[in-house]
């Protein structure tokens, strides 16, 4: 049964009146999207009478398909001029409600910085960098060889009890100090190409040790080595007593009191003077106006020859600094734990240093 052109076009005509005023109603862009799909959608008013378009005589077609399009220009262009008012209500809206009050107080993030023990090593290596020194690091993990047999301490030898370690296996260890790094450095250097050797090798040593308020079973030492030809003890007072000045105070001095290491001879342990109290004695200095802060020697003739250096033309010093230990004394800390328990009250003291 043939379809009636003139009921066709009542609806296409009722649709297009519908369809404006539900445009003109519309309070949002949700609500135009919602009107696009209910009229023109796959399932939309316009696409149900669209569809019965097969049914109509071949010469009324022409009459309901230019009414479709006039339903199409007159439904798209009050979208377009609707969505635009929307738009620019809803920016308007959008910035009254998400404004920014730029006058507030900003958000304060925490900025971290360089733990005391890293200013600490840095202090120190840029103390000795002004006085010409190199600076070299080696392994934690050592052979026995090179952190026992070439600092002049055999196998079984007594001394070896005062740097007790952490064993890997029969050969391999935890460092006990950094002198391994010296003991490397005197076999690769070439006195007649690179001259005379000033190196200092800062890093971490592990001693199985009680953890006390004084004691860890891991700390940061940093190591000093001349080899020349000349080198003696005067050298190595005239190098501490700088190293004392620049880093506690100009007012500083030191004293040498006789020791006994297996990798110097003669062997010295160097005090400074009390920066509290200034040599008067006071608690810190236990009364006698002095602290010990390091130990250092004149290198021994072993040492020197199992690294291939003739020890009839060639001496030198070496010493060796808790990094931990002149951190404590310099900024007057009790206990070595607080270094490593990660309290930020403790180490927010020492924002000071560089970021």
């Amino acid at each position: 049964m043939a379809v009636q052109i003139t009921h066709l076009q009542e609806q296409v005509e009722a649709l297009i009146s519908q369809a404006l005023q539900a445009i003109q109603r519309s309070q949002s862009t949700q609500d135009l999207q919602a009107i696009r799909v209910q009229y023109t959608g796959k399932k939309g008013a316009l696409t149900q009478v669209s569809k019965q378009m097969k049914d109509l005589d071949p010469a009324d077609k022409p009459q309901l398909g230019q009414l479709i399009s006039q339903f199409h220009q007159a439904f798209n262009g009050a979208m377009e001029s609707k969505q635009a008012e929307l738009s620019q209500k809803e920016l308007q809206d959008r910035l009254i409600s998400e404004q920014v009050d730029v006058t507030l107080p900003g958000h304060q993030f925490p900025i971290g910085s360089r733990h005391i023990i890293t200013q600490t090593r840095e202090e120190l290596e840029d103390l000795f960098l002004g006085m010409g020194y190199q600076i070299i690091e080696g392994p934690e993990v050592e052979v026995d060889l090179y952190n026992f047999e070439k600092m002049n301490l055999p196998k079984n030898h007594p001394a070896r009890d005062m740097q007790d370690t952490f064993y890997i296996s029969e050969e391999v260890l935890l460092r006990t100090h950094t002198s391994p790094v010296q003991a490397r450095t005197m076999e690769q250097h070439d006195f007649d190409q690179q001259g005379p050797l000033k190196m200092v090798s800062p890093g971490k040593v592990f001693r199985r040790d009680d953890d006390d308020a004084t004691h860890s079973h891991q700390f940061h030492q940093m190591e000093g080595l001349v080899v020349a030809e000349g080198i003696t003890l005067a050298d190595l007072k005239g190098t501490l007593s700088q190293f004392a000045k620049a880093f506690f105070g100009e007012e500083r001095e030191i004293r040498l009191r006789p020791s006994f290491f297996p990798f110097t001879e003669p062997s010295v342990e160097v005090d400074v003077s009390c920066f509290k109290c200034g040599g008067k004695g006071c608690s810190v200095c236990k009364q006698t106006g002095w602290i010990e802060v390091l130990g250092a020697g004149v290198v021994h003739p072993n040492v020197l020859e199992m690294s291939g250096i003739d020890s009839s033309k060639y001496s030198g010093f070496a010493f060796g600094v808790g990094i931990d230990r002149v951190a404590m004394l310099k900024y007057n800390i009790d206990d070595i734990r607080h270094f490593y328990q990660n309290d930020l009250r403790f180490l927010k003291q020492f924002q000071g240093g560089q970021n």
